[in-house]
């Protein structure tokens, strides 16, 4: 983590007296505006981390570095992101390591991969695979504001996974693959060849339907243990004196997620004997066309003018960091 006091070009979360957050980027000369007054980044650049500075109208602001989970929900993007509940579950339940050896597709807009990569470490490697190259640009412009820079473990393609994983990979020398995309079944033979006996596969999934044909595609090839599939609901509880309840909100479905692990070569898992439930199999559920999927999730299209605007903003960011301030030598050190 970075430590010391606030540089130029580092982001700052502010914290207002109703809660309110509002992550901003530090740069020399620049003011923070509000309906009731203003400060200069001045101010803040060289102070310590928990500082409160307070706007010419007298309203105080608390100062603070944001946590990742802060930086994900704030930072800008294209594609719709894996939220910090989500990402701490497939951390967890995919038994990421710092020195793993791990494979995501479907980078969006990095969310997830900065969790990975914070669990691999510099000892491990990050092979991220994304079908856009502009959605893979606004995820390295993520990536990059959030450690100061390159991480050293981390590799970005850009193309198909089944294209991009044969040649990037030697056979059996990954430990872990975390699918985030429409058809992840379509995926199994490239990941096959890739993982490790043993290895970790997990899918983040949009609909039950998906999940199904996941599930059931994985059972039908025998390389492939009993498919686990859960997901996570967060509530949060208010806390003021003896008030203590939980809130009115939560943070209830967002993604299923579905793991399962590969068998030793020639192996296949052992068929879990159970009773279906009556109409399980009333209808074949494998035979459904993925071109019709997207319509079926509800995935609605990014605009090019939002993925333009992303796009300019992380280059004004390396701009920013790019230029040192006032008796620096050079940009803020990458986090460690």
């Amino acid at each position: 983590m970075r430590r010391g006091p606030f540089r130029n070009g580092e982001r700052v979360q502010l914290t207002d007296p109703k809660g309110r957050l509002t992550t901003m980027t530090l740069g020399v000369g620049n003011t923070f505006h509000t309906h009731k007054g203003s400060f200069a980044h001045d101010e803040l650049i060289g102070a310590p981390e928990g500082t409160v500075i307070s706007t010419s109208g007298g309203v105080e602001y608390l100062a603070l570095r944001p946590l990742l989970a802060d930086y994900v929900l704030s930072m800008p993007r294209g594609a719709a992101v894996i939220y910090p509940k989500d990402a701490a579950q497939i951390v967890t339940q995919a038994d990421i390591y710092p020195g793993a050896r791990v494979v995501e597709a479907g980078v969006g807009s990095g969310a997830l991969t900065l969790s990975l990569l914070r669990a691999v470490g510099e000892g491990g490697s990050l092979l991220s695979i994304e079908r856009r190259e502009d959605f893979a640009e606004i995820a390295r412009g993520n990536v990059q504001t959030f450690f100061g820079g390159d991480h050293p473990a981390w590799e970005l393609r850009t193309g198909d996974l089944q294209d991009v994983l044969p040649g990037a990979v030697e056979a059996g020398s990954v430990d872990r693959v975390v699918l985030d995309m429409l058809a992840p079944w379509e995926c199994f033979e490239a990941v096959e060849h890739a993982l490790a006996p043993g290895g970790v596969l997990l899918a983040y999934l949009a609909t039950t339907t998906q999940l199904s044909r996941f599930a059931e595609d994985a059972k039908d090839r025998g390389s492939w243990t009993e498919p686990v599939a859960w997901e996570s609901m967060v509530r949060g509880w208010h806390l003021e004196g003896l008030s203590v309840r939980p809130d009115h909100r939560m943070v209830a479905h967002t993604g299923f997620l579905v793991t399962t692990r590969k068998m030793a070569p020639g192996v296949n898992a052992p068929i879990r004997r159970r009773r279906p439930a009556p109409g399980a199999y009333s209808e074949p559920v494998n035979d459904f066309e993925t071109a019709d999927l997207a319509a079926d999730v509800g995935e609605r299209g990014v605009s090019a003018k939002k993925v333009r605007r992303v796009l300019r903003a992380h280059e004004a960011d390396r701009s920013r960091r790019a230029e040192p301030a006032d008796g620096e030598t050079a940009a803020p050190d990458p986090q460690d």
